[in-house]
């Protein structure tokens, strides 16, 4: 699992023949994707894909989804 800005990434696949990792940011109704073929392309693309969404929800003036967290 990776953090950033209080969203969470989960790896969701890895893609085999193509060399690729998918994965999501978990504890949310929106759907936000990122993939890379190494590790820092998978994190790099992790933080765009999060930083993209919160650009888009201020470009139509809506608030972003926080993430729902589960407590102990």
């Amino acid at each position: 699992m990776m953090e950033y800005k209080g969203y969470t990434g989960q790896i969701a696949v890895v893609d085999e023949e193509r060399r690729i990792v998918h994965g999501h940011v978990v504890g949310i109704r929106d759907f936000i994707t990122f993939q890379g073929a190494t590790a820092d392309e998978v994190i790099q693309a992790f933080h765009d894909s999060v930083d993209d969404y919160l650009d888009f929800c201020r470009e139509l003036a809506e608030a972003p989804q926080k993430p729902v967290r589960n407590l102990p």
